[in-house]
């Protein structure tokens, strides 16, 4: 039974890092055939992000209040149906549409996963499965722009889309073979939570993003930044007041959480912006084909996918915080080996050496980071503990990239990458120092310390 939670709960995750991931190598055919410039290629990016990162909250007090397995089964089906509908999208505003749904669906699946790998798995056995969760779902996130790329050059941006059906399918089936977990009686879904959070970060990310365009003085700008960031302050006062908030504060109260999620703001927000500035620069720039932009990024995918089961191994052995902090500082310097590219571009010197680097970090870090900030959380509280930390990290990247303006420019070059790789390495290095500083291992404590008999 356990090997089959592990399977679902990878699966389940597969499917939303893929997507978020897969379509990155696809905007610039997409921008082609429904127009739109950088505008629309942040768009379908943070329109998933946004969605996806305003309700995720809401998900993983769903997966601790319902059953879990039906908050999978919810997710898989919405997720599909919206795969669909970005594939046959006949115009940019129908596929921000579909994107946005798609987001929604999202939600459903990443927190509702991780809470069934914590709720199967204890002890050391826990720390091997979140690292072959992590692992999995990193090559998703990697090889994605690979797929893509080969869809879009053999057959059309659409397929990015609905290949995702497959995958959906085989989860659903064996989802069918886990046991239905009761409801808790008394559940409520923190519904002012969720608008509140919804508006704020949609008013906040707009407002980036269409400033590009439209300037911080124009009043659909101005107005959506005030929406957005009232929004936020009245979310956090909604949330300390709420009977069952979908934010319980009091989880912050844990030290190795609060520190976790502050680092995962940082490395996220890089991990995010790098591989999707990379690609554009491959194909934009560099004049690759689509297929060989996402080739491009394969070598980092076969590292992690070797190495990141047993960084998880070792840190639910001796502790994450050293992996914390030297694994964003190896890709900071993956990264900054990157800014050899040059033209005339050069592959096998200029990119291939960073790509190697980068992911050995990105598996020293993503496992233990998640054994870390989970483990220290009570078992209740795994799925709005899970749901927090992807949430932190995926509007850190929705974040990131409706800055990308910022540093970029208008238009994407070779002194806007270089401007890019030296974000990307602060950001990770900063990350990495928190990590080092604050990170306790709680978690191997709280493995040491007997649970209360009921």
């Amino acid at each position: 039974m356990q090997r089959t939670v592990l399977l679902v709960a990878i699966l389940a995750s597969f499917v939303a890092f893929l997507d978020g991931s897969i379509v990155n190598v696809a905007l610039p055919a997409i921008e082609r055939e429904l127009g739109g410039g950088l505008a629309l290629q942040q768009w379908v990016v943070d329109a998933y992000l946004v969605t996806l990162g305003a309700l995720i909250l809401v998900a993983g007090s769903l997966s601790d209040l319902f059953s879990r397995t039906r908050v999978l089964f919810a997710g898989l089906i919405g997720f599909g149906a919206a795969s669909v509908l970005c594939a046959v999208a006949p115009t940019a505003g129908v596929l921000i549409a579909a994107r946005a749904v798609q987001g929604v669906a999202g939600a459903l699946l990443v927190p509702s996963s991780l809470a069934l790998i914590i709720s199967a798995f204890e002890g050391e056995d826990q720390s091997k499965a979140i690292g072959r969760w992590t692992a999995w779902t990193g090559v998703a996130m990697l090889i994605g722009p690979f797929l893509g790329g080969v869809f879009v050059d053999a057959l059309s941006w659409r397929w990015v889309f609905a290949v995702n059906v497959l995958p959906i399918a085989v989860t659903l089936m064996l989802l069918s073979r886990l046991p239905k977990a009761a409801s808790r009686p008394g559940a409520r879904v923190d519904v002012p939570g969720a608008v509140l959070g919804a508006l704020a970060l949609g008013g906040i990310v707009f407002a980036l993003i269409e400033q590009g365009q439209r300037g911080w003085a124009d009043v659909v700008v101005l107005a959506s930044a005030v929406i957005g960031v009232a929004a936020a302050v009245a979310f956090v006062l909604v949330e300390r007041r709420a009977r069952q908030p979908m934010l319980p504060l009091s989880i912050f109260r844990v030290h190795d959480f609060a520190v976790g999620n502050v680092a995962t703001a940082a490395i996220y927000a890089a991990f995010s912006l790098g591989p999707l500035m990379v690609g554009l620069y491959l194909q934009q720039v560099a004049h690759l084909a689509a297929s060989l932009a996402g080739l491009a990024l394969v070598p980092s995918t076969v590292v992690s996918l070797l190495l990141a089961g047993r960084f998880g191994a070792l840190a639910g052995k001796i502790g994450a915080r050293w992996f914390m902090a030297a694994g964003p500082t190896i890709v900071a310097i993956g990264f900054l080996t990157m800014l050899l590219i040059r033209d005339p571009f050069d592959y096998w010197t200029q990119l291939l050496p960073g790509t190697v680097i980068f992911g050995f970090g990105v598996a020293m870090t993503v496992a233990p980071l998640t054994s870390a900030v989970l483990g220290a959380t009570p078992p209740a509280q795994a799925g709005i503990a899970s749901a927090v930390n992807n949430a932190v990290a995926r509007v850190a990247g929705l974040v990131a990239i409706a800055c990308a303006g910022f540093i970029v420019g208008e238009h994407l070059d070779l002194a806007g990458l270089q401007r890019t790789i030296i974000v990307l390495a602060v950001l990770l290095v900063a990350g990495g120092a928190v990590s080092g500083v604050g990170i306790r291992d709680e978690f191997l404590q709280n493995r040491a310390t007997p649970a209360p008999r009921p």
